[in-house]
C-alpha cells in the first residue's frame, strides 16, 4: 500500500516538473535576434574589408613582380619609320639598347637584333603586337623585369629609369619614425606618470582632454607647422648648411608631437590599471612616490606600455601628410636626418597626385610599396601581441 502511494507521488512530481520545464522553455526574442544579427554583420564587414585590402594589395603587387614593366630610355626615334621597316635611326642620347632585349614604341613591341652606332635593327611586332608606322620623336621604352632580389637588394628607387631598390624609401620612413618616437616616448611616458601618480582628479580631468586636443589637429596643419616653424628653428640652431629646407628631422619631431597624445593616453590607462595595493605596499616599505612610480608601477604596467609604443610606431610609419610636406620629394638613401628624403607614404602621395595611367609602371609600384607598409605594420602588431602575452601581469 505504501509503495503504491509512493509511486503515485513520484508520478505527480514528474508530471509537475515536466509542466514546469515547459514553462521555462526559451521564448523567441525577435529584438535580441535582430541585434545579434546586426552585430554579426558588423564583424563580418570589418573582416571582409581587411581581407579585401590584403587581396587587392597582393594582387596588384604580384603583377608588379611578375608582369613585364616598361621604363623610359630617353632615346627617341630620329626619323619616321614605316610598318615594314626593320632598321632605323635613333637618338644617340639616353640609355643604350641591349641586343636581344625587348623595346616598345607606342603599343608595338620589338626585339633588338643589332645596334650599330645610331642605327638599330629590330624584329617588328613581337609578343602579338601589330607593326605600325611611327613618327620621329616618339620615345623608345625598354622592357624591365622587377625581381625580389632587386627590390630588397638595392638602395635606389626610380622606376622610370629601372631603379627598384625599396630601401631608399624604407630608410627614410624608419628615420622619421625613430625621431618621432624619440620625442613622443619620453614626453608621453612623463605625462602619463604625472597624470597617474601625481595629478589630482581635477587636474587629470582638465589636462587629459587638453592633451587629446592635439590628436584632433589635421595632419596637413602639422605638416606646414614642420615646414614653416620647426625647419627654420633647426636651421637657426644648427646652421643653414647643416639642415636642409626639407629634412626628415623636422618632420619626425612634429610627428612625435602628433602621436604624443596617443602615447600618453594609452600609457596613463596602463598605469592606472595597476592595483593600488602595490603602491600601498611600496609606501609601507618606505619608498617615495617617485620610487614607487618608477620601480613598481611602471614595471607592473610594462605590457600595456609596450602596446602603446608599438601602436605609436605603427601610427608614425603610416603618417602621410607631415612627411609629404616637410621631409622631401625625392628618394634619397641617407642616414642624416637633416637631409631631404622621401618616405614610403610621401612617395605614394607624390606620384599618385599626378596623371597616372592604369597598369603603368608607377601605378603598379604604388601597390608594392603599400604591401611593404602593410607587412611592416603587421609585423609590429604581431610583436606587440607577443610581448603583451609574454609580460602581462594578472592581479586578483
Amino acid at each position: 500500500m505504501a509503495m503504491a502511494e509512493n509511486e503515485r507521488e513520484l508520478r505527480t512530481l514528474a508530471r509537475t516538473g515536466s509542466d514546469s520545464m515547459r514553462g521555462l522553455r526559451r521564448r523567441p526574442r525577435v529584438a535580441e535576434t535582430l541585434i545579434q544579427t546586426f552585430l554579426f554583420i558588423c564583424g563580418a564587414i570589418s573582416i571582409l574589408t581587411t581581407v579585401g585590402i590584403v587581396y587587392e594589395l597582393g594582387k596588384e603587387s604580384l603583377l608588379f613582380f611578375t608582369r613585364r614593366q616598361w621604363e623610359q630610355t630617353n632615346k627617341p626615334l630620329a626619323e619616321d619609320i614605316e610598318a615594314d621597316r626593320t632598321a632605323f635611326e635613333v637618338s644617340t642620347s639616353g640609355k643604350p639598347l641591349p641586343v636581344g632585349e625587348l623595346i616598345r614604341i607606342g603599343e608595338e613591341i620589338m626585339r633588338v637584333q643589332l645596334v650599330e652606332g645610331g642605327t638599330v635593327t629590330v624584329e617588328r611586332g613581337v609578343r602579338g603586337t601589330t607593326a605600325t608606322a611611327h613618327r620621329a620623336g616618339l620615345e623608345i621604352q625598354a622592357a624591365q623585369d622587377v625581381t625580389l632580389v632587386e627590390f630588397f637588394g638595392r638602395t635606389e628607387w626610380n622606376p622610370q629609369i629601372g631603379k627598384f631598390g625599396i630601401w631608399a624609401l624604407v630608410n627614410a620612413t624608419l628615420i622619421t619614425s625613430a625621431v618621432a618616437l624619440s620625442v613622443s616616448l619620453p614626453l608621453g611616458l612623463g605625462v602619463a606618470i604625472y597624470l597617474s601618480e601625481y595629478a589630482t582628479e581635477k587636474a587629470r580631468a582638465t589636462l587629459k582632454p587638453i592633451m587629446e586636443v592635439l590628436a584632433g589637429v589635421p595632419t596637413v596643419v602639422y605638416g606646414y607647422f614642420a615646414l614653416t616653424f620647426m625647419t627654420p628653428l633647426l636651421r637657426t640652431l644648427l646652421g643653414t648648411r647643416t639642415v636642409e629646407i626639407y629634412n626628415t628631422a623636422s618632420a619626425g619631431i612634429v610627428m612625435g608631437i602628433l602621436i604624443l597624445p596617443l602615447v600618453s593616453s594609452m600609457s596613463e590607462d596602463a598605469l592606472s590599471a595597476v592595483p593600488n595595493s602595490l603602491r600601498e605596499a611600496a609606501y609601507a616599505l618606505g619608498a617615495t612616490k617617485l620610487e614607487t612610480a618608477i620601480k613598481v608601477v611602471v614595471p607592473a604596467a610594462f605590457s600595456g606600455l609596450t602596446a602603446a609604443v608599438i601602436v605609436a610606431a605603427s601610427r608614425a610609419i603610416g603618417e602621410t601628410m607631415i612627411v609629404a610636406i616637410a621631409a622631401g620629394a625625392g628618394p634619397n638613401f641617407t642616414f642624416n636626418p637633416f637631409k631631404a628624403a622621401e618616405t614610403m607614404t610621401g612617395h605614394i602621395v607624390r606620384i599618385s597626385g599626378g596623371d597616372l595611367s592604369y597598369n603603368s609602371l608607377d601605378y603598379n609600384s604604388i601597390f608594392a610599396i603599400g604591401l611593404m607598409l602593410f607587412v611592416m605594420t603587421l609585423t609590429l602588431n604581431i610583436v606587440s601581441q607577443h610581448i603583451v602575452r609574454r609580460f602581462r601581469e594578472e592581479y586578483e
